[in-house]
């Protein structure tokens, strides 16, 4: 029997770079909040791996494209000194087209626990928006809701990366 995995999920705008109140595609506003690098590092020394999920409908609209997309995910990995496994974003929007692959829907997710053979019950979702936490809880990956974008109740709710790497390595 070969042993499962366990990761880290994480959604981009708002936990990994600083969300900015509208779409953050263009290189120059796309800046790493503060402790990532460190707090991903930490979680990698602990043998998670590490999953980027991100919804991504500027591309649906048409005010940016997949390759501006891939170079923001180039420039966090050069920051993050490559730690990151996987990079995945749904390029859908409702107001054009509709997707199983967009948070709340769980296929990012889904695609990353047979490609890396991962144990869910050993999996965490880290997002700042409440869509984050449904995605995880659709395929039973424990959610930590982190920021201040979204007014509601759930537990646990922590300032940043920082903080959700503490309690993921149970500190």
């Amino acid at each position: 029997m070969t042993t499962k995995n366990k990761a880290v999920f994480l959604d981009r705008d708002g936990v990994l770079n600083e969300e900015i109140g509208h779409y953050v595609w263009q290189l120059e506003e796309f800046s790493i909040c503060p402790g990532v690098p460190e707090s991903l590092a930490r979680l990698k020394a602990a043998g998670y791996l590490l999953i980027v999920v991100t919804n991504q409908a500027g591309i649906a609209k048409k005010l940016y494209t997949a390759a501006e997309v891939h170079a923001c995910h180039a420039k966090l990995q050069a920051a993050c000194d490559n730690v990151i496994d996987a990079l995945y974003f749904s390029d859908a929007h409702p107001s054009v087209s509709d997707s199983i692959m967009r948070k709340p829907g769980s296929a990012m997710l889904e695609k990353a626990v047979a490609r890396f053979n991962l144990d869910v019950t050993q999996c965490w979702i880290v997002g700042d928006r409440l869509r984050d936490m449904e995605a995880g809880a659709n395929i039973g990956v424990r959610g930590i809701l982190v920021g201040h974008e979204e007014a509601v109740d759930f537990s646990p709710h922590v300032a940043d990366l920082r903080a959700a790497t503490t309690v993921i390595l149970g500190q």
